[in-house]
């Protein structure tokens, strides 16, 4: 019997963060899945790829060489909140970053898995001067990775609007990652999606957590130790820019041209997707 070889790409969400297990390694959503999608758990194979932090770029380039030699009968691609997340954020270069993962993983004749991402702004609360120009990003990201998956006929999560996704219980300390809660409510979202396209032959991945969730007490600790760096280490790249963006945004807001920024972000969205030439999507109309 053919063991399915599934490969996970992305970042700190697909690497498990949020959902740890007693010795200290992480866990998450890629692995809660693998074992559901063949018949008899024993007979599919993970490779993880993902790393913490990764951007685009990273899974177009390590990557995208370590999942293809797995040979993956199914491949995940969930990458593109870290790329909102940097001064040099640009959509045509996560467009072409993506559009070459998913080729090459396509070429080899592997099935796609795909997400588009919550808005990273409002998990964390910001106000609106800075949650406003991430919004604008993440919503171009998912504005590209719903063009890809149409495209190359992808197996595709639409994560940003469920309704879980904003239920604090789904979220770890640091409300960027899911709790262990979060990580088993994607996994199940992600089987049922592959099981209704005939790519999942197992028992759908529990939902019930082997513990509590994350409390009040450890946010304040996360935040006092492993977040301070998390927000020192960002903020080096992405201050000056992010700083840049609120200053436009309260002018525009000011003299009531606000509508620009909306604008300027759209047609840039339209430039990446029409840069990718794909013939099977019906590109965004310019406002």
């Amino acid at each position: 019997m053919t063991t399915l070889r599934f490969a996970a790409l992305g970042d700190s969400l697909t690497a498990g963060l949020g959902d740890p297990l007693p010795g200290g390694e992480w866990r998450g959503w890629a692995a809660l899945l693998a074992p559901a999608l063949a018949e008899q758990p024993q007979r599919s194979r993970l490779l993880n790829c993902s790393r913490s932090g990764a951007l685009t770029a990273d899974v177009a380039g390590e990557q995208l060489t370590e999942a293809l030699s797995h040979r993956p009968h199914l491949a995940s691609v969930v990458v593109g909140a870290n790329d909102t997340l940097r001064g040099s954020f640009d959509i045509e270069a996560v467009a072409q970053h993506l559009d070459a993962v998913f080729g090459a993983l396509r070429a080899q004749g592997a099935g796609l898995l795909t997400a588009c991402l919550p808005d990273p702004g409002r998990m964390l609360g910001l106000p609106w001067p800075l949650a406003r120009p991430l919004g604008r990003r993440m919503r171009a990201v998912n504005h590209v990775v719903h063009a890809l998956s149409d495209h190359y006929g992808a197996v595709h999560l639409h994560t940003a609007h469920h309704p879980w996704v904003f239920d604090r219980a789904s979220w770890s300390a640091d409300r960027l990652h899911p709790s262990e809660l979060g990580h088993r409510l994607l996994a199940r979202e992600f089987h049922a999606l592959l099981a209704a396209a005939g790519m999942a032959a197992g028992e759908p991945p529990s939902v019930v957590p082997d513990g509590p969730g994350p409390g009040r007490a450890a946010s304040v600790y996360w935040m006092a130790t492993r977040g301070t760096k998390w927000v020192w280490d960002r903020c080096a790249d992405l201050l000056p820019d992010l700083l840049g963006l609120a200053v436009a945004e309260c002018r525009h807001q000011a003299s009531g041209t606000g509508t620009a920024l909306e604008l300027n972000a759209h047609r840039a969205t339209v430039r990446a997707i029409a840069s990718l030439k794909l013939s099977s999507y019906e590109p965004l109309e310019a406002a």
